[in-house]
């Protein structure tokens, strides 16, 4: 199972822009999706953006035409992801978890990896 590490998090104003990155441990042919979730105090974890193997992509509604997610260009393997954030808002302001969708052999199914978080935080 890899690990992800996530970075780019900080303090931003409003209007501003980060670059949020999350890294495989290793290159692995097992992930055939990987996506950034957020999370407030009290609140359940939810989906930012998501791209699958194919480069398809799948934004929340309340981050199209602000967020953009990539991911490196070896369209045969996924190991590494990118979330650009611009216009932040003040709203954005939580914990950013990469996550990524691995193939485990002794289950024969796919299972979730997450990172541990990076925080953003957009003042007003």
């Amino acid at each position: 199972q890899v690990q992800l590490v996530e970075s780019g998090g900080g303090l931003v104003q409003a209007g501003g822009s980060l670059r949020l990155s999350c890294a495989a441990s290793e290159i692995t042919f097992s992930i055939n999706a990987m996506g950034w979730y957020r999370q407030t105090p009290g609140s359940q974890r939810e989906l930012v953006a998501s791209v699958n193997i194919g480069g398809r992509t799948h934004y929340a509604d309340s981050v199209k035409g602000r967020f953009a997610i990539s991911r490196d260009n070896d369209k045969n393997t996924m190991d590494t992801v990118y979330l650009q954030m611009n216009n932040l808002k003040p709203e954005d302001t939580a914990v950013y978890y990469c996550k990524a969708d691995q193939f485990n052999d002794r289950d024969n199914r796919y299972l979730e990896v997450w990172g541990h978080g990076t925080l953003v935080t957009v003042s007003a």
